[in-house]
């Protein structure tokens, strides 16, 4: 029986990539969401009785669950779901404008939950499904300017290694997918330009990434390839999938470091519980 994805955010990038590969390969269906059906028009090549196109914008709720019941009215199920839509914001941590830090939570974190919420109830009734949630490297470590992006990131680790806990015992699996930055339309997210001269030498780096003139290493199509390789592939997808030499190396750094202060600090730690 044919697998049916679900896949936010496919106008560009990951999604794009990734809902070409989904279109095109045997035994799957795929349900396209994004926020204008005409960014899916590049989606008319491939056969559409295994496509259904659907509008999210992944705070409108409504938006949510009516999508979701179109692509199970089409296709009968949800298999996988790949929350992949969000937001890039570049900003020293103080000098990043809260509305716009709220917005990056509201789609990054609460928009997530969101669509993710609105899939559970379809994939307990059938026992079973894959949940892929893009976060990325900077979800376990953190870089200037990335700050407020990065803890998104954070909230979606943490998210995820709960619900995949809570869902263990219901056949439903939960991955990250945590990508090092790769050249998609992510630096059209906002920015706050560096205004205090203690910030000045981040102001490239700001002005770098906003632009696209950093050129990031990752390839959108490589990296979805890999994704839907791992998720259809004979062994049980992994917790963490860090996809890069960027994600793959500053993981190991920051969690070496981790584990030096912990063994450091070991025996101070056991002190801070009451005595039995």
């Amino acid at each position: 029986m044919a697998k049916t994805w679900l896949i936010t955010g496919t106008s560009s990038g990951f999604g794009k990539a990734l809902a070409q590969i989904v279109a095109q390969h045997d035994g799957t269906n795929l349900i396209a969401a994004a926020r204008k059906l005409s960014d899916l028009d590049y989606l008319n090549a491939y056969d559409q009785t295994k496509i259904e196109k659907v509008i999210i914008d992944v705070t409108n709720k409504e938006q949510i669950a009516t999508a979701v019941q179109q692509g199970q009215t089409k296709f009968g199920t949800v298999d996988v779901l790949v929350n992949n839509a969000g937001l890039g914001y570049f900003g020293t941590v103080e000098e990043s404008n809260e509305a716009d830090v709220r917005q990056l939570f509201e789609v990054n974190v609460f928009g997530l939950a969101n669509v993710t919420k609105a899939v559970l109830p379809v994939m307990r009734a059938q026992k079973s499904g894959l949940i892929i949630n893009v976060s990325s490297v900077l979800g376990i470590t953190s870089i200037p300017t990335f700050g407020w992006y990065s803890a998104t990131k954070f909230a979606v680790e943490g998210y995820s290694n709960a619900l995949r806990q809570e869902v263990n015992g219901l056949g439903i699996n939960v991955m990250l997918a945590e990508p090092s930055g790769a050249r998609t339309k992510w630096n059209a997210g906002k920015t706050a330009p560096v205004q205090i001269d203690d910030y000045k030498q981040f102001a490239d780096m700001i002005n770098g990434a906003a632009s696209g003139t950093t050129q990031a290493p990752g390839d959108p199509v490589r990296i979805a390839q890999l994704m839907f390789d791992v998720a259809t592939g004979d062994d049980p997808v992994p917790a963490h999938l860090p996809l890069g030499e960027f994600a793959t190396n500053g993981m190991k750094q920051e969690l070496t470091k981790t584990l030096a202060d912990v063994d450091k600090y070991h025996d101070l730690s056991l002190k801070a519980d009451s005595p039995a």
